[in-house]
């Protein structure tokens, strides 16, 4: 069964796929389903003996361009629609012991490109309002396969959370007459007690009111809405800006920190969204120490009000330090 239903309380989409509950978990390393093909009678899903970057359709797929008809009519209450979309597999690279860590700038910088090659694709579709590129990694996230990859979702609605982003810019819009990223951006590279790393074209920097342990966003400093908007020299400062936090995250506790990445871009549903999307992305982790987890317990999954254990000028500072 795949379809999404509205949630008449909160007016927040849920996508039902119970597929996924069979896709593969975990896997041992010859049997990695994201590797080369070396056998052609038992092929992985790339069938090639050799690849630089690939991407391909979710085998357990959220949202499709051809989704089924929904199990069960919607109501006037109730609203029932196909899981109309798009989700794709991004696989960064061959070697199934790396992380996006231990890549070169270069092939970072070559992931931004399929990134934004992505976003213009999906983006071009009818079906698709929002495309949102992610990465999970590792297995306290909920990673079902260590080959590293991403993905790309083709949102047919904005999703929540960047709703919210959206509805926070146009009102800052409103009362200031700028964008609210541009701003923050300028405020953390003049204070510097959050600076992660500046580079040319973007800056890392622990959010003011950071949800998570180390929660780091990189922002392009100047006003673009999304990767078709920025010229080599900055996505390449891109790669190289976050190749580096990632880099100073593995030294943060000794060993390959997990974290979920995101890549917040423009809508495309043709909206008047240029003057509030601010490109940037936003990395996740959930270590609060070596050995803890910063939990989404009461406050945050029955309020939504997220209470930190880290100081952001702590953990801007220690971040700091591990870059050297």
């Amino acid at each position: 069964m795949t379809e999404r239903r509205l949630d008449p309380t909160t007016g927040e989409w849920t996508t039902f796929a119970t597929a996924r509950q069979d896709r593969t978990f975990l896997p041992p390393a010859g049997l990695c389903p994201l590797c080369p093909t070396t056998d052609p009678a038992r092929p992985t899903e790339v069938p090639r003996d050799a690849y630089d970057i690939a991407v391909f359709e979710n085998r357990w797929p959220a949202l499709s361009g051809r989704p089924p008809e929904p199990d069960l009519d919607g109501t006037s209450l109730y609203s029932v629609e196909p899981a109309c979309g798009a989700a794709e597999v991004l696989v960064f690279t061959s070697r199934h012991d790396a992380t996006l860590a231990d890549l070169p700038v270069a092939q970072v910088t070559k992931l931004v490109d399929v990134w934004a090659h992505r976003y213009a694709e999906l983006g071009a579709r009818p079906d698709v309002a929002y495309v949102f590129a992610f990465e999970n990694k590792g297995e306290a996230i909920g990673v079902t396969l260590h080959h590293p990859h991403g993905q790309v979702y083709g949102y047919p609605d904005v999703p929540p959370r960047v709703a919210i982003e959206m509805r926070a810019a146009r009102e800052h819009l409103a009362r200031h007459g700028t964008c609210v990223w541009c701003d923050v951006v300028a405020a953390e590279e003049a204070d510097g007690a959050r600076l992660v790393l500046q580079g040319a074209a973007v800056s890392a920097y622990v959010p003011f009111a950071a949800r998570y342990p180390y929660e780091v966003h990189l922002s392009v400093r100047r006003h673009v809405g999304s990767l078709l908007d920025l010229d080599a020299t900055e996505r390449r400062d891109l790669a190289e800006v976050l190749s580096t936090v990632l880099r100073a995250y593995d030294r943060l506790y000794g060993f390959s920190l997990p974290y979920v990445l995101s890549v917040h871009q423009r809508p495309t549903d043709g909206g008047d969204w240029d003057a509030i999307s601010h490109l940037h992305l936003e990395l996740t982790p959930l270590h609060r120490t070596a050995t803890k987890l910063k939990y989404l317990a009461g406050s945050e999954t029955g309020a939504g009000a997220f209470v930190a254990d880290v100081r952001p000028e702590d953990a801007a500072g220690r971040l700091r330090q591990l870059l050297s």
